[in-house]
């Protein structure tokens, strides 16, 4: 295996590919006059939602909207395509647009494939980094309220915002998630990073509990692929 830097543009798109999982992960106004009942009410309905859910297939639009100095909102790094979540911690991101690429992780290994670069990135998972990518709860991992300060905004309404401040340090200012308020369905997840960076990845066409081949979450470089080994970060 090769260790190398990566380049700009995809060191780019793995950032686009972690933020993307704190959707399955925005910036928000201040939050005043939130209802308390009515944040534990839909927190509690998304946990015990969740808590069911053995496996998870969607289709995604990602939208990354940079605060880099110079940039403009038409700036902002636009993909889609498909996910599939299933417990303990399994995922895989088939992205279909602007290009192909693929991030796969079967708990403990996240690979990063260019398709178009042929490079794929190897990084070992250390305990609790899906924790603090903030998807624990749909991975069946960790409580929202143990984690997370909760606050709902747009409470009576069909769709409620829960805005999830981390009790604990993290690569993320805070997450939202906008939830039906009856269901506890996750539609939209949106996450801001320590740099202002805005990542919303919107689900549709949700199917729950439909079953998947374990094998999905196993990737094994193709021939020719340079596989670029991430130290753990500090």
């Amino acid at each position: 295996m090769t260790h190398a830097r990566s380049r700009p543009r995809t060191m780019t798109r793995r950032r686009s590919a972690w933020l993307a999982l704190a959707c399955v992960g925005a910036i928000a106004a201040p939050i005043a006059n939130a209802e308390p009942d009515c944040t534990a009410a839909v927190g509690d309905r998304v946990q015990h939602r969740y808590e069911k859910v053995r496996d998870l297939h969607a289709h995604f639009e990602q939208r990354t909207e940079r605060v880099a100095l110079g940039s403009e909102p038409g700036d902002a790094l636009v993909a889609s395509g498909d996910a599939v979540f299933a417990k303990p911690g399994k995922m895989r991101w088939t992205y279909v647009a602007p290009e192909p690429s693929l991030v796969v992780s079967d708990g403990t290994t996240l690979w990063i494939y260019d398709e178009k670069a042929k490079e794929v990135q190897k990084l070992a998972l250390a305990a609790g980094y899906l924790s603090a990518a903030g998807v624990q709860f749909l991975l069946g991992e960790g409580k929202l309220a143990n984690e997370f300060q909760i606050t709902a905004q747009h409470c009576g309404e069909p769709v409620v915002t829960l805005v999830l401040v981390p009790k604990q340090e993290a690569q993320y200012e805070r997450i939202e998630l906008r939830v039906d308020a009856k269901s506890g369905v996750v539609a939209e997840t949106a996450v801001v990073d320590l740099f202002g960076n805005r990542t919303v990845v919107t689900f549709q066409n949700s199917r729950e509990n439909a079953g998947v081949d374990a094998a999905s979450f196993r990737f094994t470089p193709p021939a020719g692929v340079r596989v670029v080994e991430v130290p753990p970060a500090h």
